[in-house]
């Protein structure tokens, strides 16, 4: 399962949880973090469908590399309901090179193993995410 390139694992849990957010829309983001010993990435964090954007980017560490996906709801300009998953590579600028190497060589990878996302952000300062860029990039 590992891939050559980073050897990193995806942990069989990142896959049956995005499954949930998809499908059952039983969370609002799911949040994942590489733990560098075990070589693999690990569900980190998972928020209530309940929860708001906000609580999402709280959720991001200031310094440390993640990824992320967030379902994402919106209203069209036709007044429709709808709703697009993002997934979103955290690199910020305070954190480590390793940590920033590791996580831009298996982003690709990762993003593979979860069927169904739309759209790609990749964010090193909360700016680049902020809510404004994500309904730019909803529509």
């Amino acid at each position: 399962m590992a891939n050559a390139a980073s050897g990193m694992a995806v942990n069989d849990d990142c896959k049956l949880k995005f499954l949930d957010l998809k499908a059952k829309r039983t969370y609002r983001f799911i949040i994942y973090k590489i733990e560098e010993k075990l070589k693999q990435v690990v569900v980190e964090k998972l928020g209530e469908p309940t929860l708001g954007y906000e609580d999402f980017t709280a959720s991001l560490p200031a310094n440390e590399c993640r990824y992320a996906v967030y379902d994402f709801d919106f209203v069209t300009e036709e007044n429709c309901q709808k709703s697009k998953i993002f997934f979103i590579a955290w690199s910020p600028d305070t954190s480590r090179v390793r940590s920033k190497m590791l996580y831009a060589s298996s982003k690709d990878r990762f993003k593979r193993e979860l069927d169904g996302i739309q759209v790609e952000l990749q964010a090193t300062d909360p700016t680049e995410m902020g809510l404004d860029v994500i309904r730019g990039r909803a529509n």
